[in-house]
């Protein structure tokens, strides 16, 4: 399966696949009394190596999260399939599109609300994971195409020297990737983001080009404003710009770049760190009208509509500010109607861009305000909404 935060390119959603490993993966197996190891526990690079080969060969059960059509779970579920006819389980988030040469294999679904996974979901797929481990961990019921369709083949046994030497080799190296990006997370709970770029960048050293890794380290490199805000600015879109962010369609990767350089801006009042933002972040809402990134596409837009001297620019730029913050509210206040919202891990960022926009509209925000600071909040999120309603305020004065 994939790790961290991954967009479905068939939706624009983006899913945090850890919660999916932890919440219903992981405590399934747990319950049915075998050993869990996820990939990344055990890759030791970009490519599949031989602990990866060896442990899907190996395996008593493997469960694919075939999500977000991560190529890499696709290619190691191929493995799987080539190699062992029995005990193989696929899942899938509910809304992903499925692969053509699998769309005639059992698959189980869940339901993901992109950030977290509600708590009755997260029973329900754990209740119906155990079962369906209990139903095969014994059978010989083939659940391989492969090995359904040709008959005759001999599945592959890894030999036991082989096996033994891989475990020995594992045991040694204790720095598995999953531990070091929990650890690299929880610092950045503490605004500690100086230790959460080591982290990060030993996390990317140890699987190359892995887009959650750069743009987790990215985040971490311009908010530690090390050694310099202006350095770190420089260093973090260095490192995002691998990922293509021209030609990206990432919503993630969309954001952080806008957010790069928007703090350009702000710190040098160049309008071309201005119109790159705005760029990013208008992109970024357009693709998954994502609340956030529209939020910050409307603030940027009422910074632009100071600078610019054209009138009628200004009056497009302040419009269509107003339009994107009408949207974000029609949009926040459908999503509280749903029957799943209050199990939303996002629920605090929902009522701070509701109060935001509704502020900046010069409608009653108090409630949604009182709403998000009754939250469970930690300091670096009260100063970004502080900072976002005081930037409205003085442009409010200003006009």
């Amino acid at each position: 399966m994939g790790y961290g935060k991954k967009t479905d390119p068939s939706t624009g959603k983006t899913f945090d696949l850890d919660k999916t490993y932890l919440n219903i993966i992981k405590p399934a197996v747990i319950s049915a009394g075998l050993e869990c190891v996820r990939g990344d526990e055990v890759k030791e690079s970009g490519l599949i190596d031989k602990s990866m080969y060896a442990l899907l060969i190996h395996a008593d059960l493997v469960i694919a999260d075939i999500s977000t059509y991560n190529p890499n779970a696709i290619y190691e579920l191929g493995v799987r399939h080539a190699s062992r006819p029995f005990t193989t389980i696929i899942i899938k988030e509910d809304q992903s599109k499925i692969p053509f040469d699998l769309d005639h294999n059992k698959i189980f679904h869940y339901t993901h609300l992109g950030d977290d996974i509600g708590v009755s979901e997260s029973q329900r797929c754990q209740e119906i994971l155990i079962n369906l481990i209990n139903g095969i961990i014994n059978s010989e019921v083939v659940d391989s195409p492969f090995f359904h369709y040709i008959s005759g083949l001999i599945p592959y046994k890894l030999p036991e020297n082989e096996y033994t030497n891989l475990i020995k080799e594992l045991a040694v190296n204790e720095n598995h990737i999953f531990a070091l990006t929990k650890q690299a997370k929880e610092e950045m709970k503490t605004d500690n983001f100086i230790e959460a770029v080591k982290l990060w960048k030993k996390a990317s050293k140890k699987i190359e080009n892995e887009p959650y890794f750069i743009q987790q380290l990215a985040l971490c490199t311009y908010k530690s404003k090390q050694p310099s805000e202006r350095i770190a600015l420089h260093d973090a879109l260095n490192i995002i710009s691998v990922l293509d962010i021209e030609n990206t369609n990432d919503p993630e990767n969309l954001g952080i770049t806008g957010a790069i350089y928007k703090r350009f801006w702000l710190l040098d009042k160049d309008t071309a760190f201005l119109d790159r933002a705005i760029e990013f972040y208008q992109k970024g809402f357009q693709i998954n009208s994502d609340y956030y990134t529209g939020e910050n596409y409307a603030l940027c837009l009422d910074f632009k509509s100071v600078e610019v001297a054209d009138n009628d620019e200004k009056i497009y730029c302040k419009i269509a500010a107003k339009k994107t913050r009408q949207e974000i509210v029609k949009i926040i206040k459908a999503l509280f109607e749903e029957d799943n919202f209050d199990q939303r891990n996002d629920i605090k960022w929902m009522y701070a861009s509701l109060s935001i926009c509704l502020f900046a509209l010069g409608e009653e925000y108090l409630q949604y305000e009182e709403a998000f600071l009754a939250q469970p909040i930690l300091n670096w999120e009260r100063e970004t909404y502080e900072s976002s309603k005081q930037q409205i305020q003085i442009l409010k004065n200003n006009n």
